[in-house]
């Protein structure tokens, strides 16, 4: 039980991560040019930018793309604004 909880915990530090570099990135572009730009509905832009969305790999790869950087750019972003030793497995 207590492991369920640390992963749920844990899935949200990085669902944040995802929530700052979005805003950050999307600096004072709307969410309506954004959702323009990168083809992601301004309802899963929203949700992510406010940590409640997980979103598939396909539409991080779009909300790299309308920020002009690549998947690796824009995951290695994300990941600067992870804390260090977060796992979403059990090791």
């Amino acid at each position: 039980m207590q492991y369920k909880h640390q992963l749920e915990s844990n899935k949200k530090f990085i669902l944040t991560a995802l929530a700052k570099t979005l805003k950050e990135l999307r600096g004072s572009e709307s969410q309506f040019q954004f959702s323009n730009k990168s083809d992601v509905s301004i309802d899963i832009i929203s949700k992510c930018e406010r940590g409640l969305k997980d979103p598939q790999l396909t539409t991080l790869y779009k909300l790299a793309e309308g920020v002009d950087m690549t998947l690796t750019e824009f995951v290695a972003k994300i990941e600067q604004n992870i804390p260090l030793g977060i796992s979403l497995i059990e090791k």
